[in-house]
């Protein structure tokens, strides 16, 4: 069944890109296979349970929102129920936190069951099974995050799905009163204005998420903070062909053992990462038309490799051919 039709964008162009979808859109007998449709592409793969006694109903308003997205929902009752399954597309390989707005909602996953009042948040996992009932006409915001972003920054997460977190105060209450805040105020602010907010929301999400997980992942998660600090200062300063250990620890007020620590957590080394980051950089840039003009040689410079036979032995290792092989290789 084709859907084309159903796709419509905020008309303005400073405003957000919002995609509004609804089963009002379609006949009763339609809406069922529609719906299943669209929430597998959007969310995750389910099985619908449509409500006994009124109209299937759903709609959706759906704001892309950097690495986040940010939707509102408005449903008659109806159960959702994930199986098993792998991701298939990046909307569906990501958490999603959670705001009731209105209704009865509960969440189940991992043996864990959240029963949640209008305000309160919760987080689940779409790549693995779920369940959710919601036995009554309801309204919600779900704020998608990729999975390995969350993971990045809140490792131990996994332990915070189907947990009710109260939105009536402290953390809960300031995460849930900013996001339906800038809910009702998507379609008002523009989108250069309104994409820096994600970054706030994440903030005010991991806080609160933090509450919930086991004390053990404190140590965790600052490693985490210390290797993704480390990660963005050699970034930075790739193309310095005099980077080294010492460098890199004094700029980041840790010691070279402890780097390599960090790193080897990663089953790599200090230096071993930034051959490889380089590598990868040069690479990119032998495939890119912008830079067919560059030699090899000036691609390899500008990366901070000042040893042409040292990087083409490294390239050849890693990538399994020589930079000119790799350069002419079809795209």
């Amino acid at each position: 069944m084709g859907t084309s039709n159903l796709w419509s964008y905020t008309v303005n162009p400073s405003a957000n890109p919002a995609l509004r979808l609804s089963t009002a859109d379609l006949p009763p007998a339609q809406r069922r296979d529609w719906l299943h449709e669209v929430i597998g592409r959007e969310y995750a793969k389910v099985r619908i349970t449509p409500p006994k006694q009124a109209e299937l109903f759903n709609e959706m308003t759906i704001y892309p929102w950097r690495e986040l997205r940010l939707s509102a929902i408005r449903s008659n009752s109806i159960g959702l129920h994930c199986p098993p399954s792998e991701p298939e597309t990046a909307s569906q390989d990501a958490y999603f936190a959670v705001v009731l707005l209105s209704g009865r909602y509960r969440l189940q996953q991992d043996g864990r069951e959240a029963e949640l009042q209008a305000g309160d948040i919760a987080l689940y996992d779409a790549t693995r099974p779920h369940r959710i009932d919601c036995p009554e006409p309801f309204a919600k915001l779900l704020v998608s995050i990729p999975r390995q972003l969350l993971k990045q920054r809140l490792p131990g997460v996994e332990h915070c799905s189907a947990l009710r977190i109260p939105g009536g105060d402290g953390l809960g209450a300031v995460t849930a009163d900013f996001l339906r805040s800038t809910a009702r105020q998507a379609d008002c602010i523009d989108t250069a204005r309104f994409a820096p907010l994600a970054g706030q929301a994440m903030d005010l999400l991991a806080l609160t998420l933090n509450t919930l997980r086991p004390g053990r992942f404190e140590l965790a998660d600052q490693r985490t903070l210390a290797l993704n600090r480390s990660k963005r200062l050699i970034e930075s300063r790739l193309a310095d062909p005099e980077l080294d250990s010492a460098t890199i620890a004094r700029a980041a007020h840790l010691s070279p053992r402890y780097l390599n620590a960090l790193f080897n957590g990663e089953n790599t080394s200090l230096m071993r990462y930034v051959w490889l980051r380089r590598l990868q950089h040069c690479a990119e840039e032998l495939r890119a038309e912008q830079h067919a003009g560059r030699s090899l040689t000036e691609i390899a410079l500008r990366w901070g490799f000042n040893d042409m036979s040292h990087f083409s032995r490294a390239f050849k290792r890693h990538y399994g051919c020589t930079p000119s092989d790799y350069r002419h290789m079809p795209r």
